[in-house]
């Protein structure tokens, strides 16, 4: 049995694999054939090329590798029609992900979408190309089987498969022992995963860095770099800056298990600071026509996952707004975000000096964070998500199920 995959984010790729092993555990018949990245290929995925290579964002960015991706896309097409895979499995990558799901519908392949984009917070027009497309949509959050099922796709809760990466994954204790051996407590900043978002907000970063050590002098602080490429870029500004940071790349975990608190760009990493029940500042930094025209699609109140899991109205009830965890009638989260286009560095400092300080406002949001954690960070999604693609192609000789229309 041959299944297709395509995955595009480096955080998608950690979860294809994942997925890959959990499949295997239950066949030893199958084969792994697609796109994808480096930790796929590790767990016994044969690329056709590494997609994580073009994770971007943004439509300027997108429009200038479009040759890239019509060229991805129409290899895709020839394989779906000359080798014919049993299954194709999506995971994210909205857009391009679209592309692969047409072609494989036109040859008549069943289509599984694990761990679906976020349509419910910025793009529910894009639903339709989900009923039509995609024959079995897996859910990442509690309330997304609802949405798609009231909108008439065959949709299905198994998890989220972060979660299980996070229970399985083996920290590294000397290291850590390490970083809490040398004085001053660590405040740990996390700038993203995509080159233009450690761009955009690792300057932001170290200026709140500035404004914490002259409150708190021997705060420390450790950036946690994605790749070498950021390592270098991290060096950079941190040199620049004239401060003392050290720069870590693959121990994000580490760095975020040693910390008092963080600083974080907006993304799933939110969920393993949820994991580790950090108290954390998000930010996001947003160019003012970006933060514009995400006002007409933007539907959650929230823009960090944490924030969205831990309330039961995470859609807005009236008119759009941006939130500010510094307004006069905030409504209080568990992680003070900050999507502007401003300079909130000094908002972002109180927030960090605060649970510097204070033992009882640290240890009750430690303890929000754990109730939360409770909840909703419980594994099996991989298990889940292999035992339903496998059963359905097992008793449906997978006859391909549109959704309702």
């Amino acid at each position: 049995m041959k299944i297709f995959f395509s995955v595009g984010e480096p955080s998608g790729d950690l979860h294809g694999a994942n997925l890959i092993r959990a499949m295997k555990e239950r066949r030893d018949d199958l084969q792994f054939v697609g796109y994808g990245g480096p930790k796929m290929a590790e767990a016994g995925c044969e690329l056709h090329a590494d997609l994580t290579k073009l994770a971007i964002m943004w439509f300027l960015r997108a429009f200038l590798n479009l040759h890239r991706f019509i060229g991805l896309m129409l290899q895709a097409n020839r394989y779906f029609r000359d080798s014919r895979p049993d299954a194709v499995v999506l995971i994210d990558y909205p857009g391009f992900n679209w592309w692969i799901a047409a072609r494989a519908k036109s040859h008549g392949i069943p289509v599984f979408y694990y761990g679906t984009p976020q349509l419910w917070a910025w793009a529910g027009w894009r639903v339709k190309k989900m009923r039509r497309y995609v024959d079995h949509v897996l859910c990442k959050l509690p309330f997304e089987e609802a949405w798609y099922r009231e909108r008439n796709c065959n949709a299905t809760f198994v998890g989220h498969p972060f979660f299980d990466q996070l229970r399985s994954h083996r920290l590294h204790e000397d290291f850590i022992a390490e970083q809490r051996e040398k004085p001053g407590q660590l405040i740990a900043i996390l700038p993203g995963s995509r080159s233009q978002e450690v761009a955009a907000n690792l300057p932001a970063f170290l200026e709140t860095a500035k404004k914490i050590v002259e409150q708190v002098p021997d705060a420390r602080f450790a950036v946690a770099a994605y790749n070498e490429n950021q390592a270098a870029y991290a060096f950079e500004r941190i040199i620049a800056s004239g401060l003392d940071i050290e720069v870590q790349v693959d121990r994000t975990p580490e760095l975020i298990h040693a910390a008092h608190c963080c600083l974080a760009c907006s993304g799933s990493v939110s969920l393993e600071l949820l994991y580790h029940e950090k108290p954390t500042v998000i930010h996001y930094k947003i160019s003012p026509f970006g933060l514009w025209v995400q006002s007409f699609f933007r539907k959650v109140r929230y823009i960090t996952l944490v924030n969205i899991l831990s309330t039961d109205k995470p859609f807005y009830e009236a008119e759009y707004f941006t939130y500010d965890p510094d307004a006069l009638s905030a409504e209080q989260v568990l992680f003070p975000e900050y999507l502007t286009c401003e300079d909130r560095t000094g908002d972002m400092a109180t927030r960090i000096v605060n649970w510097l300080h204070d033992d009882d406002a640290y240890a009750r949001r430690v303890r929000e964070l754990h109730t939360l954690r409770e909840r909703v960070g419980g594994g099996g999604a991989s298990m889940r998500g292999a035992e339903y693609i496998l059963n359905k192609l097992q008793s449906d000789t997978v006859a391909p199920q549109k959704c309702a229309a």
